[in-house]
């Protein structure tokens, strides 16, 4: 939700109103169509994702609720030794507090540990579920059997040779 409290428009939003759950506890699950996937994929710089799923548990009172679950995707991305595209799994626990944005006045905003706002009673799990998934991804993916080697050319090892020589007492 925007600032003035119209609903965002991202790739992924599903938008559920916590005050309607029974008691302060329910689930939610975000499966992500084929559309959906791409568009996210296309938002993460990324060839591919498939079998975008969020699994959400939710407890606590309005104005304090506690959202655990995990956040799990096919992705595929570009080896960063090999350029090679290739296909990876992804699993991220998610564990996040939200409360009320009456509750969050007079907080200062660089406490690491101000929870999310709850923002008229409602949660986006589909932004979530995307915002975990992005913190899944490997920033430096590597192919499963893909090493780097740096590549030695002759003897000569670098620009600081000669200052290795004259520390080695070669000079």
């Amino acid at each position: 939700m925007t600032r003035d409290g119209s609903q965002d428009s991202g790739p992924l939003s599903r938008w559920v109103n916590v005050e309607r759950l029974p008691q302060g506890r329910g689930a939610v699950t975000v499966e992500a169509s084929p559309a959906e996937c791409a568009a996210l994929a296309a938002d993460f710089g990324i060839p591919g994702l498939r079998d975008l799923v969020g699994r959400f548990a939710i407890e606590g009172a309005t104005t304090r609720l506690v959202v655990t679950g995990t956040v799990e995707a096919l992705v595929t991305q570009v080896c960063t030794v090999s350029l090679e595209p290739f296909e990876a799994p992804v699993r991220e626990p998610v564990e996040v507090v939200f409360t009320g944005t009456d509750q969050l006045a007079g907080t200062d905003a660089e406490d690491a540990d101000i929870p999310d706002p709850l923002v008229g009673g409602r949660i986006d799990f589909g932004a979530l579920t995307a915002e975990f998934l992005a913190l899944g991804l490997d920033p430096y993916p590597r192919k499963p059997g893909i090493a780097f080697e740096p590549v030695v050319v002759g003897d000569d090892a670098g620009p600081f040779d000669a200052l290795r020589r004259i520390r080695d007492g070669q000079a």
